[in-house]
């Protein structure tokens, strides 16, 4: 598996996936319980050796895991790839039945996880198709990690089915393990190797690895081939974290939010590069914090409260955004108040403060010709108007918000 480790207990979501529960054992990269000798919460290389301790890296021996190929790219895909990078994401799948079609690469049912009694994910139940971005939100302590990493292997579930590719992950083994790709929240790859010797070296684990100068035209990274991967800026990093996730050309890449802790220009840099990973056929399962990240690459969303699936659907009709009421809002000029508006605006009105109004309009367009014209007529000028549904984030917190 595409994973690259500087001890993932320590970076992982910073202290909420720290040691196992009491009693837990978590899985070796072939599906069993760990290695002989192997360190606590520390992945091991296919050679049985912990792939990277806390402030050591290891150069691993090239020799990769047995195993069939990961599946055959299609021809002339050096050439779309270059063209993935820096430009607009792909128009996303229709959905209805055109989507439905698609084979499920991931299905769980019922999927639940407890610590002490205490239950982190309660029954959820999700499916993602493949050649999807399928989002995965929710607060810290949703159960978020907890649910990815069942679904990487890497966890064991209490209850439930679970299906990634086919296959249990909690049983699957190197050929199943060599089909995915993770990005971890942070990594640390070998500070003392350029770029280039990173993707060669990790593509020894892989019995049908991408070409590295494919992976490195992919990300973006071809003029830093010969970087070192300690002297990178955050960006190049991010992205030789996403290059080392597909050398192993995987069918199901998982990504940890991605672009935590990037500028503005480096996270629309890298939402390229992820929606490019679409059109190569890719499915990838995202979390992130990040709204507009969600709304600008996911195909679909779902929302995890306190170990619960509370919705599912696009960005566009997730929670009934669709069918919210409009917020129509307004400032008055000195010596006009709300209770000079038209009766059919006043009705609607559900906020007046310091000559500010907003109101709420299931037909919007009626209500601002209303307005429009109580405001010609008086010679009134309302140079903020403003009409707008709810947004994504809006949505999310009121889905995600405590019960008082």
């Amino acid at each position: 598996m595409a994973i690259i480790y500087k001890s993932i207990t320590a970076h992982r979501r910073r202290g909420r996936a720290a040691a196992p529960a009491r009693g837990e054992q978590r899985l070796s990269p072939d599906g069993g319980p760990p290695a002989q000798g192997a360190q606590p919460g520390i992945p091991q290389l296919p050679d049985g050796r912990a792939a990277a301790s806390v402030g050591v890296s290891h150069a691993p021996a090239r020799s990769g895991p047995p195993g069939i190929p990961a599946g055959s790219r299609p021809d002339g895909q050096a050439a779309k790839i270059v063209e993935a990078v820096g430009r607009e994401p792909a128009t996303r799948m229709p959905g209805g039945q055109g989507q439905d079609s698609r084979p499920a690469v991931i299905e769980v049912r019922g999927l639940r996880k407890s610590y002490d009694g205490v239950e982190a994910v309660a029954g959820i139940d999700l499916e993602v198709r493949a050649g999807e971005i399928f989002a995965f939100l929710g607060p810290n302590g949703a159960g978020k990690t907890t649910t990815v990493e069942i679904l990487e292997g890497y966890r064991r579930r209490t209850g439930g089915d679970v299906a990634v590719l086919g296959a249990d992950p909690a049983r699957a083994g190197r050929d199943w393990r060599a089909r995915i790709g993770v990005v971890l929240q942070e990594s640390e790859p070998e500070a003392e190797l350029t770029a280039e010797e990173c993707l060669s070296l990790y593509a020894g684990y892989y019995p049908d690895p991408r070409p590295v100068a494919e992976t490195l035209d992919l990300v973006g990274l071809t003029d830093h081939r010969t970087a070192r991967c300690g002297q990178m800026s955050g960006g190049q990093r991010r992205r030789l974290d996403v290059a080392l996730a597909l050398i192993g050309d995987p069918e199901l890449i998982f990504l940890d939010e991605p672009t935590t802790g990037f500028d503005p220009a480096a996270r629309k840099s890298a939402w390229d590069v992820i929606a490019g990973l679409r059109d190569l056929g890719k499915t990838i399962f995202l979390t992130t914090h990040y709204m507009e990240e969600a709304e600008r690459l996911a195909d679909r969303i779902a929302v995890l409260a306190a170990g619960r699936i509370v919705a599912e659907g696009t960005a566009a009709t997730l929670g009934g955004r669709d069918t919210e009421a409009a917020v129509i809002s307004f400032t008055l000029p000195p010596g006009v108040s709300a209770a000079d508006l038209p009766p059919a605006v006043a009705a609607c009105v559900t906020r007046s403060a310091g000559g500010h109004v907003e109101a709420d309009a299931r037909s919007p367009l009626r209500l601002v010709g209303v307005l429009d014209a109580w405001a010609q007529a008086r010679g009134i000028d309302l140079p903020d108007l403003d009409v707008h549904r709810p947004t994504l984030e809006d949505v999310y917190l009121q889905l995600t918000r405590e019960p008082r």
